[in-house]
């Protein structure tokens, strides 16, 4: 079980096995990934980086944020694999992906994120 300080609740990773990755698809939404995660998935994938920002980002404003496929009625991130169910870059996913569901964003919505989320429990 993980917990962090400062949020009502806690997060049970064994979930996701599951899950089907509901915080990779649905609605749209951004991912921003910095220059230093932009270099290490250029390096996991082996590619440079003027094609990894051609192929997979999308500027938004200021930052750069990985685009994302309309598979049906969802929007699923780039780098989510359907078949294997999972993230294929999760060595080098963003920090962004390392740190949910510990989003401020969930502090005042945790019914929100308890629909999305399969793992998350009361503290």
């Amino acid at each position: 079980m993980m917990r962090q300080e400062g949020f009502s609740y806690a997060f049970d990773p064994s979930a996701c096995a599951g899950c089907g990755g509901r915080c990779c698809t649905g609605e749209s939404g951004n991912i921003f990934v910095s220059p230093s995660e932009i270099a290490a998935l250029c390096a996991l994938l082996k590619i440079d980086e003027s094609n990894f920002r051609m192929t997979y980002l999308e500027k938004r404003g200021y930052k750069f944020s990985l685009r994302e496929r309309i598979v049906g009625l969802s929007h699923d991130c780039i780098f989510y694999d359907r078949e294997a169910g999972g993230c294929s870059v999760y060595e080098a996913r963003p920090a962004q992906c390392r740190t949910f569901p510990f989003w401020d964003y969930y502090k005042s919505r945790v019914d929100e994120l308890k629909r999305e989320c399969p793992g998350i429990v009361d503290a």
